[in-house]
């Protein structure tokens, strides 16, 4: 008799669990009844390996320098990409077809060996972007080197271990 008392129970509360509470969160008194109803389906408690994090400095850039002639190269570029379509302000021609965005930033990239990473290509939105990004010159440095080439005060030190 307290078997089926505990099976209705059981079966009440799964309906309940399911219907309010979210597939995430387990309710105690659940896991303990269906562990009792069927123990050959019994699960070995999973043993948690925490992971060795290495914790590493970002990749060295490529050093970049602007070429002089960057601006006249890229109004050629996108002129010869946009066609007749470019208007006299070429730098606010828009990069929301995408089909174009990647035809220019390809050439780009080709022409003076720079690319725009992938986590920056969204940031593309206009030829006056990547006329910024392509201006700006990249420094064949990491972080670290950069802060140990500095006058560091006497009480900040940095050790290479």
């Amino acid at each position: 008799h307290l078997t089926n008392w505990v099976s209705n129970l059981t079966t009440a509360v799964i309906h309940l669990t399911n219907a309010v509470i979210p597939g995430w969160f387990k309710n105690p008194l659940l896991i303990y009844f269906n562990r009792k109803q069927d123990q050959s389906t019994a699960v070995e408690p999973v043993k948690e390996v925490c992971p060795v994090i290495d914790v590493c400095p970002p990749p060295r850039s490529k050093k970049y320098t602007p070429p002089e002639y960057l601006q006249n190269h890229l109004e050629s570029r996108v002129r010869e990409i946009w066609g007749s379509s470019v208007s006299s302000d070429w730098q606010r021609t828009s990069l929301a077809d995408i089909g174009l965005k990647y035809q220019l930033l390809a050439q780009m990239a080709a022409d003076v060996d720079h690319t725009v990473p992938n986590n920056q290509l969204h940031q593309m939105k206009s030829v006056g972007d990547v006329l910024d990004f392509y201006s700006t010159p990249v420094k064949d440095i990491s972080k670290l080197d950069e802060l140990s080439m500095q006058e560091l005060p006497s009480n900040l030190k940095i050790n290479w271990e």
